[in-house]
């Protein structure tokens, strides 16, 4: 199964920007990934059990409990931002509505 991946439609996506070649080259990589994974899916797995953790290794947690001396208040917080407005961060518009 050959499939063509987009890559600049996935840039765009992404705003990164991209050069010809590294069209080129992502198109490549990108097709050479999808030949491993399409090689995956023939193995048969069906006598293997699913597994999630193989090194026995736990997270370390810690309690959640907030530290005062480490908080900023709402002032210092904004005091570099490069515009506020009533309190809040004002960041440009990241989700289109189209």
């Amino acid at each position: 199964m050959k499939t063509k991946v987009p890559v600049s439609h996935v840039a765009k996506l992404a705003n990164i920007p991209i050069s010809d070649q590294e069209e080129k080259n992502l198109e490549l990589a990108f097709e050479e990934t999808l030949a491993v994974v399409e090689q995956l899916q023939s193995v048969d797995v069906s006598g293997v059990e699913p597994t999630f953790q193989v090194t026995g290794l736990e997270n370390v947690m810690r309690d959640d409990v907030v530290d005062d001396r480490r908080m900023f208040t709402q002032a210092q917080a904004l005091a570099n931002a490069k515009t506020t407005h009533d309190g809040y961060f004002v960041v440009p518009q990241v989700i289109s509505q189209d």
